[in-house]
């Protein structure tokens, strides 16, 4: 009986390269995938200055709304005689449940246009890139779920949202080299090292 030796497939052997058909259909997928997420990361991240100045309009919004509410308890103080302060001191001393609520409605109105000026004079005087951190810093959880609610997208057309096209684009190709395609080529080049080669 006479045996004949199997042959190893083309595809396990580590050194034979892959036929030029597939790898031309190789490269060109890659180099859509990069375009695909070239195009990704520029929209997605030329939206952020959009959705900062939607959210920061919001935020005046309730600013203006948080500032009419303290100038009504101001001129009720101001009709009773009194200061702001002084109003908060005597509703909290009064025996009456009640009035002690009132003044501690009044303090929260205080803090409430105090935050809310505060975020908005950070948001203005940020600059383009220190803006999303400032604005990480500084969002208030309801006012950004109600932008977002309503947020639609639109075509950046300043330099501020071409500069984050730019910076999406880098971002999210390099996250993709690094963490994707860099991982996988390191993997299979372990792999093919470790095939014998016949």
């Amino acid at each position: 009986m006479i045996r004949v030796e199997r042959s190893r497939r083309l595809c396990e052997c580590a050194g034979v390269p892959l036929p030029r058909i597939i790898r031309s259909a190789t490269d060109g997928a890659e180099r859509l995938l990069d375009r695909v997420l070239c195009v990704a990361g520029a929209v997605l991240f030329s939206q952020l200055p959009e959705f900062m100045q939607q959210y920061l309009q919001r935020l005046e919004g309730h600013l203006d709304e948080a500032r009419l509410v303290l100038s009504r308890f101001k001129d009720a103080a101001a009709q009773s005689g009194m200061s702001l302060e002084q109003l908060v001191a005597g509703a909290s001393q009064n025996p009456d449940p009640s009035m002690g609520k009132l003044g501690g409605v009044v303090r929260q109105a205080i803090a409430r246009v105090d935050e809310l000026a505060a975020a908005d004079t950070a948001l203005r005087q940020a600059s383009a890139w220190t803006r999303p951190f400032v604005f990480l810093e500084h969002m208030d959880g309801s006012i950004a779920r109600a932008t977002l609610s309503i947020y639609r997208p639109a075509v950046p057309t300043t330099a501020e949202g071409l500069a984050y096209a730019g910076f999406g684009i880098v971002f999210v190709l390099a996250l993709y080299h690094l963490a994707i395609r860099g991982p996988i080529a390191r993997h299979l080049g372990k792999r093919a090292a470790r095939l014998p080669v016949s």
